[in-house]
C-alpha cells in the first residue's frame, strides 16, 4: 500500500504522482532511492519540476519509514520548503 509521500517536505501531490509512476510509493522505496535519481526523473518530468532539490527527501522518507515521527517533525521546522538552511 502507498505511503502519502507528501508528508514528506518539498513534495506535493505532482511530485508525488510522478515518485509514484517511477515505482517509488512508500517511505521505505523513497528513503532508498539517491537524491540523484529523484533529480533525474524530476528533470525528465519537466521544467517545472526540474527546480526542486530532493536532497532531504530520502533521508525524511527514512525518519517515516522508521516512524520516528517527532524526529522528522522537528527536522521539518529546520528545513526551508524541504531544503537545508
Amino acid at each position: 500500500e502507498a505511503d502519502d509521500l507528501t508528508k514528506v517536505e518539498g513534495i506535493g501531490p505532482k511530485i508525488a504522482e510522478i515518485l509514484g509512476e517511477a515505482g517509488i510509493s512508500t517511505f521505505a522505496e523513497l528513503g532508498k532511492t539517491s537524491a540523484e535519481k529523484i533529480k533525474e526523473l524530476l528533470l525528465v518530468a519537466g521544467n517545472r519540476f526540474a527546480s526542486h532539490d530532493p536532497d532531504t527527501w530520502p533521508e525524511q522518507a527514512q525518519l517515516a519509514a522508521d516512524g520516528k515521527w517527532e524526529e522528522l517533525a522537528k527536522w521539518q521546522d529546520e528545513l526551508d520548503g524541504g531544503r537545508r538552511v
